[in-house]
């Protein structure tokens, strides 16, 4: 008796019987059932004689496959960017940032793909809402058609999560012990009620407009992990409490190592860190205190002769290590600087001084505001005596300012709590030195890749859902920069430094890169949003056979370097994103 409604499908099978060192091949239609707990099989026909491409086109067809008459009139419906979608996409399910997310649903959906549209086309919420009609991003995820509201909400959903998702990631790539580089910056807000916006010092440079500060924790290797969001006018330091904070009570790092610039780890924020025990720092010291050590004879010229860096001990800096570095290229650059802006301000004077001894200019009040107005403008006024009076004006240069300036030209001075068993000298340069990685995200999150600003949220946990989504794009970017570099202008192996002070160099690879602008493959080269631009011309065409009003899907053939960039990304070309 056949049980169950699919009992009666009828299938090929392929029977291959051995006989005499040969094989023989049989194509059988049959259909399956089961009968008193077994499975049976009937055999309905044998099709061996067939063509095999005839054999194989009624395998599909029982398969439920709709095939095309020959000579049929085609005719492409629409045709959809793919390529650069597939290829962020996959790397996000590669990574594991999907399931990091949460369990599947509608507002997962639309968080991914705001993250991922954040790293495709950064732009406005609103925007999100069209864009996705015109990529398969929005098709395949069923977000083409959605309002303003629904994105709100799925922002709100991902807020909820944002706690576990950075402890997931800081999970996967710090530990304890590990060293943790920390920074703020600014982005100015769009509009007037944002409840976080506030005037305060503006890295944008724009002063005029109120702004919100975002911190950003991230790897030596710049790779971002998490962030948090303050009012406009929060000082680095109290920024810094609350990451340090964070980290011990919500992801549980009882042990790190901070890495920050001297604006943010000052000498106060040390005395707390070494009452909360369990944690360490890399950070420089301030200018007045180089000057102070320099003063006092704890840092001599005859400390570099040997090399361009030494340590030294100081009681002032009590458990601390003082690496001491000077580099002779930073060191001629400001020095010419500083000859320059002397020189300029010093003619500009000039002016001013001859306007009064021709008695054009003979209020103090105003010689004071010009003169005021043109040492200002380059910052030289600490070099420069001035006396003014009514109807008078003199200036002349402080000579010993000046050569006391010079003299630390070039010098910096890190400071550590690490043991030299823990970290080298030599590895502590190379540590401070890899905050530049996260000044770097900072480019990218703001004008290269992500664009976080400028900020047009109004309720706080929105500017800060914004910001996440950004930090995540700049996460999922990192990872895309780095497994597309063969196909960029990217450095793929900068040289290793025997001397940390000394300038980064590009390798000779990179050099030839640059030069040829193809790859060891003989590819041509792109910019990393170029690559992008190309990879989104892999296109998604929806075709429709007229006589047989049947409808399919088909990628165009991918180029080259497209097919490259899917190998490097460890992902195959999907048809579709699930």
């Amino acid at each position: 008796m056949l049980v169950g409604s699919r009992s009666q499908a009828v299938h090929v099978a392929r029977v291959v019987r051995k006989y005499k060192d040969r094989e023989y091949v049989s194509h059988l239609l049959r259909r399956s059932f089961r009968e008193d707990g077994k499975v049976r099989h009937e055999t309905l026909g044998n099709i061996s004689a067939l063509p095999i491409e005839t054999i194989e086109l009624i395998k599909g067809s029982l398969r439920g496959t709709a095939y095309v008459p020959a000579g049929a009139a085609i005719r492409t419906l629409r045709s959809l960017p793919h390529g650069d979608v597939a290829a962020v996409w996959g790397l996000l399910d590669k990574l594991g940032l999907k399931a990091l997310l949460g369990p599947p649903c509608r507002s997962r959906d639309l968080a991914l793909a705001l993250i991922c549209s954040q790293v495709l086309e950064p732009s406005s919420k609103a925007a999100y809402a069209t864009w996705w009609q015109d990529r398969t991003l929005g098709v395949d995820l069923d977000v083409s058609s959605v309002d303003s509201d629904e994105i709100y909400e799925a922002m709100d959903w991902l807020f909820s999560r944002k706690d576990a998702i950075e402890r997931g990631l800081l999970r996967r790539h710090l530990s304890e012990g590990a060293l943790v580089c920390y920074d703020l910056s600014s982005s100015w807000v769009k509009g007037s009620h944002c409840e976080l916006a506030a005037f305060g010092h503006s890295r944008d440079g724009k002063r005029s407009k109120r702004q919100i500060e975002y911190g950003v924790v991230a790897t030596r290797e710049g790779l971002p992990l998490a962030i948090e969001v303050f009012s406009g006018d929060t000082a680095d330091p109290k920024s810094f409490e609350a990451i340090v904070d964070k980290l011990r009570r919500t992801y549980g790092l009882s042990r790190v190592c901070f890495v920050g610039d001297r604006g943010m780890i000052t000498s106060a924020r040390i005395e707390a860190l070494r009452q909360l025990g369990g944690l360490d720092w890399v950070s420089a010291l301030r200018f007045v205190e180089i000057g102070s050590l320099v003063a006092a004879g704890a840092i001599q010229p005859s400390l570099f002769d040997t090399g361009n860096l030494c340590e030294i001990a100081h009681p002032d800096f009590s458990g601390e290590r003082l690496v001491c570095c000077k580099n002779p290229f930073l060191a001629a650059e400001r020095a010419r600087k500083r000859a320059e802006l002397l020189d300029v301000t010093e003619k500009k004077l000039a002016k001013i001084a001859a306007a009064v001894a021709a008695g054009r200019l003979r209020d103090a009040g105003k010689i004071g505001m010009r003169v005021g107005a043109v040492v200002n403008t380059h910052k030289m006024g600490k070099h420069f005596a001035l006396v003014i009076g009514e109807g008078s004006f003199s200036f002349s240069r402080k000579a010993e300012q000046i050569e006391a300036e010079a003299a630390l030209d070039g010098i910096y001075v890190i400071r550590t709590s690490l043991a030299s068993s823990e970290m080298s000298a030599a590895k502590v340069v190379e540590t401070y030195k890899s905050l530049s990685a996260i000044e770097r995200n900072f480019r990218t999150m703001k004008t290269v890749d992500v664009h976080i600003r400028p900020i047009r949220h109004r309720l706080a946990d929105r500017v800060r859902t914004h910001a996440f989504i950004c930090m995540l794009a700049a996460h999922l970017t990192w990872h895309l920069r780095r497994a597309l570099a063969p196909l960029t202008f990217t450095d793929e192996a900068p040289p290793q430094r025997a001397d940390p002070v000394a300038p980064a160099k590009r390798s000779v690879a990179a050099g030839a890169k640059a030069a040829s602008r193809t790859s060891a493959g003989g590819l041509e080269l792109r910019p990393f949003q170029g690559l992008l631009d190309h990879l989104a011309t892999l296109t998604r065409n929806t075709h429709e056979v007229n006589d047989a009003g049947v409808r399919f899907d088909q990628l165009s053939e991918p180029t080259p370097t497209q097919r490259r960039a899917f190998e490097l990304l460890g992902i195959a070309i999907p048809l579709r994103i699930t």
